[in-house]
């Protein structure tokens, strides 16, 4: 496994529908300043050539603050960049292609709604899942919703760990108590927020809270 369970405690996803008209690297800074732990650049709508060039920038910022950068769904353009990793959906290249490709020491992260995907994409060398959408999200409107004993038994299903994802907020994420999973990924919450440093903070706080607390998330 190339990942640490830890270093899945607060997963960042960027949007660029989030920030509005703020720089996309500076929103960044932000969030690796308020204790971001992994960092992913999804951008749907750019070539793989345009994506290697913006994730290039992006790898530089994380490398200060020693945060892994994943790429969401071209591994190519992970691989060019330097970037640590990549995550795939159901749809997307299967992790025992990607491992071939990118080599060992390469994370790759895939996206699991039932315990069946998430031993698919165990066998296949993938070294952590995305697990949701938990609440209604907001980016993906259309995204399927499990339940926490879904997501329970999806994370207990496999010996890699897991994030859970899909409208978590520092309000709402309590309510994942007992999911079983490393951590939360959080997109409009933390990049959507006024003071994005503050947020990532709160939300870096919280998530840190109800482990210490004695409840397994």
């Amino acid at each position: 496994m190339n990942v640490k369970r830890e270093q899945l405690l607060l997963y960042a996803v960027t949007d660029r529908k989030c920030i509005g008209d703020r720089a996309l690297l500076n929103c960044i800074r932000e969030a690796l300043e308020g204790g971001v732990t992994i960092l992913q650049l999804r951008e749907k709508s750019m070539s793989t050539e345009e994506l290697t060039e913006e994730a290039y920038k992006v790898k530089k910022l994380c490398s200060e603050f020693g945060v892994p950068l994943i790429i969401n769904d071209d591994y190519r353009a992970a691989i060019d960049s330097g970037a640590d990793g990549v995550h795939v959906g159901i749809e997307d290249a299967a992790a025992s292609e990607i491992r071939s490709a990118a080599g060992g020491s390469f994370i790759i992260g895939a996206t699991a709604k039932t315990p069946e995907q998430a031993l698919k994409a165990c066998s296949e060398g993938a070294d952590y899942l995305g697990v949701g959408a938990v609440f209604p999200s907001p980016t993906k409107t259309n995204a399927i919703r499990i339940t926490t004993t879904q997501l329970h038994d999806i994370c207990r299903s496999v010996d890699i760990p897991s994030v859970a994802i899909g409208g978590i907020t520092e309000r709402n994420l309590s309510g994942l108590a007992g999911g079983g999973m490393a951590g939360i990924a959080v997109v409009s919450s933390l990049f959507g927020a006024k003071d994005i440093r503050l947020a990532a903070q709160n939300l870096r706080n919280a998530v840190s809270y109800l482990i210490k607390g004695g409840s397994e998330i």
